[in-house]
Parts: C-alpha cells; sequence; structure tokens
C-alpha cells in the first residue's frame, strides 16, 4: 500500500513544468517536483515570519500538486479551471486511496482546504505557488533565457499575488 503511493507520486520529478518548456523554450525545465520543494520551503519561512500553522502549510505545499504525478501539468490554456478541478480532485482520491484511511482522510481534508482557500495557510499558499514561479521566471531570465517571453509569468504572478510583501520582495528582485 505505502510502496504503491510512493511509486505513485516520485513521478512527480518526471514531469516537467510545461510552461517553461511550451511557451519559453526551455529544453529542460524544473520538474514539477522541484517547483513543489520551492514552494514547500518558502512557505515553511512564510508560515513561521506569520505566526500561522506550520506543520499545515507544509504539508499543503507538499500535497498542492501532488495530483500531477497521475495528470500531468495542465496549463491554463489546455483545459477550463472546472475540468481541471475534476482531474485533479479525481487524482488526489486515486493516489489517497494508497494510504491507510485515517492519514487519507487527513491529507484530504488538507487538500481540500487548499483548493477552497479557505484558510490563511491556504491563502498564503496560493499566492507562495505564483510567487516561486516569478522567482523562476527571474532565474530562467539570469540563465539567458527570453525576458520578453519571462515576462508573462511574472505578469501573470503579480496579478494573483495580493500580499504586500510579497510583490515588494519581488519587486526588490526583478529591479536590481
Amino acid at each position: 500500500m505505502l510502496f504503491d503511493f510512493f511509486y505513485l507520486t516520485t513521478e512527480l520529478k518526471r514531469v516537467p513544468r510545461k510552461g517553461w518548456k511550451n511557451k519559453v523554450g526551455i529544453e529542460h525545465p524544473e520538474s514539477v517536483a522541484d517547483h513543489t520543494y520551492g514552494t514547500a520551503l518558502m512557505a515553511m519561512v512564510f508560515s513561521d515570519v506569520h505566526s500561522l500553522d506550520t506543520e499545515k502549510i507544509l504539508k499543503m505545499a507538499l500535497l498542492h500538486d501532488l495530483a500531477e504525478s497521475i495528470t500531468g501539468d495542465f496549463m491554463p490554456e489546455e483545459i477550463s479551471k472546472e475540468n481541471k478541478k475534476t482531474a485533479e480532485n479525481e487524482a488526489m482520491n486515486e493516489i489517497l486511496a494508497k494510504l491507510p484511511e485515517d492519514i487519507a482522510h487527513k491529507y484530504e481534508n488538507i487538500w481540500n482546504e487548499y483548493v477552497q482557500a479557505s484558510t490563511k495557510e491556504s491563502v498564503l499558499l496560493h499566492e507562495i505557488d505564483k510567487f516561486e514561479m516569478a522567482i523562476q521566471a527571474a532565474k530562467y531570465s539570469s540563465e539567458g533565457f527570453s525576458n520578453e517571453k519571462l515576462g508573462m509569468f511574472i505578469d501573470s504572478a503579480k496579478k494573483e499575488i495580493k500580499s504586500k510583501e510579497l510583490l515588494d520582495i519581488l519587486d526588490t528582485l526583478l529591479y536590481k
């Protein structure tokens, strides 16, 4: 049972972030697991800075893209938000079914909290998800990839992020 969970979910390391590849032309972009790691690290720090439930936000960060180990990485123009939500919920049900019921139930609650953006932790994590993407765009820019194409990722993040703190950090990093 646990082997099946780990075997399936570690596939996330092999799922490339499609937007970097298709829109920017990065031949070997970061994986979804790479993105998840960066998101989790940032979530841990910001949660501690703001005295939130860090254990919960770390679990949420590790779960937030786990469905993509089955669905793959969708770009927004490939699928409607509603169809993406349905596909990811079905994938999460399949993934969590490989865990003991009590643990699966806890993770399902955390997943649902994230999807619904119903708590301070989940709202922060949605913003950090976009913040991490913008940081990665800045990193790719520093490696010589097209600033024009990467700008759409940064602009997208800035539209989604409401936190003045995160926006100020982005501005500092992007306009050094």
